[in-house]
């Protein structure tokens, strides 16, 4: 099959590519392609833009010690001398900035991966999702995607993880822009998906993130932004 001219089928091979989700044969066969073909390197490009800036909200991981121990294996280190295969690792793992960004694989970039397949899909029947935001605590964990959709003007909000609110309490959505003060996007319920409009002056030309704060159940009454404590935020990116 020639995936250059397959948008649908080129378009999921270069996501799982920079994702690192394409795997064994099929990803050796797509990495021989890509000298060869301008269409398959730009496809790369563009997702590299899309999902790597993602990176940002991942904080630093340790790996279990049984992931050391099969990196060992793969790399043939078995039978080198292990005092210095132990200081060569034990300083590698004490680099936790080699570490920050691993959090990519993660659940929420899976999710915010497969909405825009789907979206992307020519027969789907759906309009593609135009935008994506993943909303995370202070601990890099990420409890929310959102999807803008500049043709239906809509925003969807996945509740990854769901939130104990007191019966006086909501959660309000809000755009910071580039420039000026944040501007309420709509309340959130506790349903695990909620549609809002998506306003002509929330792209991520104008607007750099997203963000969730507490509030009370009417909403901030602070004109200018949030009255409660910000609980999620991120980057709001275009696809």
């Amino acid at each position: 099959m020639n995936i250059q001219h397959n948008e649908a089928l080129l378009e999921k091979l270069a996501a799982e590519y920079v994702l690192g989700t394409l795997k064994g044969g099929a990803r050796r066969r797509f990495e021989a392609m890509l000298p060869q073909h301008a269409v398959l390197r730009r496809a790369v490009s563009e997702w590299q833009d899309r999902l790597l800036p993602l990176a940002e909200l991942g904080g630093s991981t340790e790996p279990a010690p049984h992931v050391w121990f099969a990196i060992e294996k793969k790399l043939g280190l078995a039978h080198t001398d292990s005092r210095l295969r132990r200081n060569f690792w034990l300083d590698l793992r004490e680099d936790l900035s080699f570490w920050r960004g691993l959090g990519m694989v993660s659940t929420a970039l899976a999710i915010i991966l497969l909405s825009v397949l789907l979206a992307r899909q020519p027969d789907s029947g759906n309009a593609s999702a135009s935008y994506v935001a993943a909303l995370a605590d202070e601990k890099a964990q990420t409890m929310m995607v959102v999807t803008g959709d500049a043709g239906r003007h809509q925003l969807v909000v996945r509740v990854l993880a769901p939130q104990q609110l007191a019966a006086d309490q909501v959660l309000e959505l809000w755009a910071l822009p580039k420039n000026g003060t944040p501007r309420s996007l709509g309340l959130i319920a506790a349903d695990p998906t909620v549609s809002l409009p998506l306003p002509d002056n929330a792209t991520p030309q104008t607007v750099a993130a997203l963000a969730i704060s507490l509030e009370p159940r009417s909403g901030s009454p602070n004109p200018n932004g949030p009255s409660g404590p910000v609980l999620f935020k991120g980057a709001w990116l275009q696809l």
